[in-house]
């Protein structure tokens, strides 16, 4: 697994209201605590601690995993990051020595994993990290195919004055590819993403694998039905006791 997120990055990552606001974050918090009762939680991709710390201060023990030691620079640099236990690596393999009532990967994080083998071994690591009947929870797009004219690949997502980002899709191999141009002083920077997207039911299939069963599965943190026109999915899966 290739890092993607340097130390530019790393030190703009918060300044991204649509996921840093407490609007935002707040209905994840409650939904993560609520499951992880008085268990510990370990969060892949755990980043800058924008979901971890709040976690953490609602009295859940947290622990996390990530590849960028820049983006865990800037979570050590907020009060509170001394109570977070971090390990930097894959999160699809970095195996940690203790078991967790929750495990959870947000914010279309999973997509980073850039191949169906890798996500695979993804949630075979995260059931090797539950206690028997724990849960794990992803929060991912549903991807826009349906919104594609025959012969498209491309998908515009933001635009304003500042910055433009599109998606790029290929259907044969579930990729895509998330350009971003942002004019900063007159000039213009660029930055791409590969990811591999997935759809509920493939996520369904690989946590049965792994030994996991879909407990709930919603269109947001406020518990929304998942239906046909959810452009997203809070799923959580339960690790079956043996």
């Amino acid at each position: 697994m290739k890092n993607y997120f340097g130390k530019e990055i790393a030190e703009t990552y918060d300044s991204d209201s649509s996921i840093t606001d407490p609007s935002v974050v707040a209905p994840m918090v409650d939904f993560l605590a609520n499951l992880a009762g008085d268990g510990a939680a370990l969060e892949l991709g755990i980043g800058t601690g924008r979901i971890a710390l709040p976690l953490s201060q609602k009295g859940v023990r947290v622990q996390g995993i990530d590849l960028s030691p820049d983006m865990i620079q800037q979570l050590q640099s907020k009060p509170g990051s001394e109570s977070i236990g971090v390990t930097i690596g894959d999160f699809a393999t970095t195996k940690l020595n203790e078991k967790f009532q929750l495990v959870f990967l947000v914010f279309n994080t999973i997509t980073n994993l850039t191949s169906q083998e890798s996500q695979v071994e993804c949630l075979k690591n995260v059931a090797e990290h539950l206690i028997p009947g724990g849960c794990f929870v992803i929060e991912t797009f549903i991807p826009e195919l349906r919104v594609l004219p025959p012969g498209e690949t491309i998908r515009p997502h933001k635009h304003s004055q500042s910055h433009f980002g599109f998606d790029e899709y290929s259907v044969a191999t579930q990729e895509l590819i998330s350009h971003h141009f942002w004019k900063e002083n007159g000039l213009f920077r660029y930055h791409s993403l590969p990811f591999r997207y997935v759809w509920p039911s493939e996520l369904d299939l690989m946590a049965e694998l792994a030994g996991m069963r879909l407990r709930e599965r919603w269109s947001d943190w406020y518990r929304q039905p998942f239906t046909n026109e959810s452009t997203s999915h809070v799923s959580v899966w339960e690790k079956i006791p043996r």
